[in-house]
């Protein structure tokens, strides 16, 4: 596939996700928010960026919980896409744990992306709602995810 069938794909992977009419302003013509993707596994990070800047997001894409941590010190996203089982030291609990810290972050929507059960179970006893905090059990559709960012994006103040 080249890169003007990659484009042709996502653009109808957003209309599918009913978000059509931003696929229209995406190119250049406007900006439907600034999502930080917490992703360490290529393929999907590359798929996911790829559909969302198809979608007229904003996309900073990182590989770790360090550098997670460093980006949310210098930007202030609308919306973080973060794995929690990524390598390192900081893992996705650890980068959850410190962006509600942050003062400029603390309400920040975050869309948890893992197999992990334990997400689920914390989510039911963390005292956040639903636009504030949620969780997407992997393997996922690809409409599914920007669906639920779009609900995410939406709900916040």
């Amino acid at each position: 596939m080249n890169g003007e069938d990659d484009m042709k794909t996502a653009n109808q992977t957003c209309e599918r996700a009913g978000t059509g009419p931003a696929v229209e302003k995406a190119m250049g013509r406007a900006v439907r928010g600034h999502i930080l993707l917490v992703e360490d596994e290529p393929s999907l990070a590359a798929l996911e960026m790829g559909v969302l800047m198809a979608c007229g997001y904003v996309v900073t894409l990182v590989e770790s919980g360090e550098l997670a941590l460093s980006t949310l010190r210098e930007i202030v996203p609308d919306l973080v896409l973060l794995d929690l089982d990524l390598p390192g030291a900081v893992n996705g609990w650890d980068v959850l744990k410190a962006l509600r810290a942050y003062s400029g972050t603390s309400t920040t929507p975050v869309l948890l992306t893992s197999a992990e059960a334990t997400a689920q179970k914390y989510l039911r006893t963390c005292g956040e709602t639903r636009s504030t905090l949620d969780h997407l059990p992997k393997p996922y559709p690809i409409q599914t995810l920007l669906k639920r960012i779009e609900r995410m994006l939406d709900m916040t103040p």
